[in-house]
């Protein structure tokens, strides 16, 4: 069965609290899908509610020290280093850039092509994210460390939607350290990312630049600690892939769901190419309802924590199940129908719409997320007339700790606009 289909058959069965065993030790695990254990997970103090964030399967990928990952003191420590470069002034940098890559990518599109439109959005927001984090130029000039880094990262994603890739995701289940074909493509990647840290630490010009790798080499803690090498390594790699694969699914289910749904493409277009913007924020908040990219998140309770009629003992692993409160219908009216309406005018709720989680550990990057969603989305309805090859509606696939169209996201161009 498919963990939606069986998250969506267990609330059926049990209500807004269930469990199960662990995969990977056999330690029971508790969901919860209630807006009231949402808000009582994400406001608690960490230091009895900690995240699960340690089990992730991209831990033997990034370390355990990343933003991503870390726990506790180690990630204040991470995030306060980083949210100056994901909010405020830094998002006003980022939107000339998005614009220019969504433009040079969308150009290239045309009339009668089909394609995955997870990969083609895949490749505007990694730029997006590589010129952000590592002050790449796009293209990058032949032969320096960011063209050598871009292209492996390019063809690590190619890799990552082969059919190596889940067999090595289990293969790393569970692990401190990758084994297998991701050992492997670590080592590669990392052979391109720590020549570019060097080469960075001797550009004596770099306080003069705005990308993240240049901050965070100045960056010090409040105890005057810089960041090692291996911590760097760690936080870029994080940022890369959390930062942009994400996002572009997020764009493909957008899309996707667009296209299931006439009536609401047809209002989109005619909104968009009117000037206005109101139904396409209504549109990606709902698109984001509808098939949140990443679909669960999690605490450690270290104390017995009541959920409703339950007490889950202390030490349980709580996971909050993103995509159940999305889909209740006391929350959500008909929740399966895609309706951007229901945000029109209205602002999201922290503790019932949850796409980049909450409390503490919400999205570093959600600013720059729904930026590039607004510029990327508005450029794709403006610019093109897109119908689906397939009339069936596409089934999310689990890969890692996303949901992402099972097909990619495919769409045929009819038509392209200046």
């Amino acid at each position: 069965m498919r963990q939606g289909d069986m998250m969506f058959a267990a609330r059926r069965d049990h209500g807004d609290v269930f469990g199960f065993k662990s995969l990977v030790d056999d330690q029971p695990i508790v969901v919860t899908c209630h807006p009231h254990h949402v808000k009582s997970l994400f406001t608690a103090d960490p230091a009895i509610a900690p995240s699960t964030a340690g089990d992730s399967p991209l831990r033997p990928i990034v370390g355990d020290s990343s933003v991503l990952t870390a726990v506790g003191e180690r990630h204040r420590r991470q995030r306060k280093l980083l949210m100056p470069s994901f909010h405020g002034a830094a998002i006003e940098r980022y939107r000339g850039q998005i614009a220019a890559v969504s433009d040079r990518a969308i150009s290239a599109w045309t009339a009668g092509s089909t394609f995955r439109m997870a990969s083609a959005a895949q490749w505007i927001t990694l730029d997006v994210i590589m010129s952000g984090i590592f002050g790449i130029a796009v293209p990058p000039e032949p032969g320096t460390p960011e063209e050598r880094l871009r292209s492996v990262v390019r063809w690590l994603l190619r890799g990552s939607s082969s059919r190596l890739a889940k067999p090595a995701e289990l293969l790393n289940i569970g692990r401190d350290e990758p084994v297998g074909p991701q050992r492997i493509a670590l080592e590669r990647l990392d052979r391109a990312v720590y020549p570019l840290i060097q080469d960075r630490r001797r550009d004596t010009g770099r306080g003069n630049r705005n990308d993240v790798l240049s901050l965070l080499l100045d960056a010090q803690t409040d105890d005057g600690e810089t960041l090692t090498d291996l911590e760097l390594r760690n936080e870029l790699l994080t940022l890369v892939l959390a930062g942009h694969e994400t996002t572009a699914n997020s764009i493909a289910w957008a899309c996707e769901r667009l296209l299931r749904t006439p009536a609401v493409y047809d209002r989109l277009r005619a909104s968009v190419r009117a000037g206005e913007d109101d139904y396409l924020e209504a549109t990606i908040h709902e698109a984001m309802r509808a098939r949140p990219v990443v679909p669960m998140t999690g605490r450690q309770v270290q104390v017995p924590w009541q959920l409703g009629d339950y007490v889950a003992p202390a030490g349980t692993r709580v996971r909050v199940s993103i995509l159940l409160v999305h889909h209740r219908e006391d929350l959500y009216p008909d929740p399966f129908a895609f309706r951007p309406e229901r945000f029109l005018g209205v602002k999201p709720s922290a503790h019932t719409w949850l796409p980049f989680g909450g409390g503490i550990r919400r999205c570093l990057g959600a600013a720059l997320a729904m930026e590039e969603m607004r510029i990327v989305l508005r450029d794709i309805v403006r610019r093109t007339d897109l119908r689906a090859p397939d009339v069936a509606p596409e089934r999310p696939l689990h890969r890692n700790v996303t949901m992402i169209p099972a097909r990619g996201g495919r769409v045929t161009v009819e038509a392209t606009h200046p």
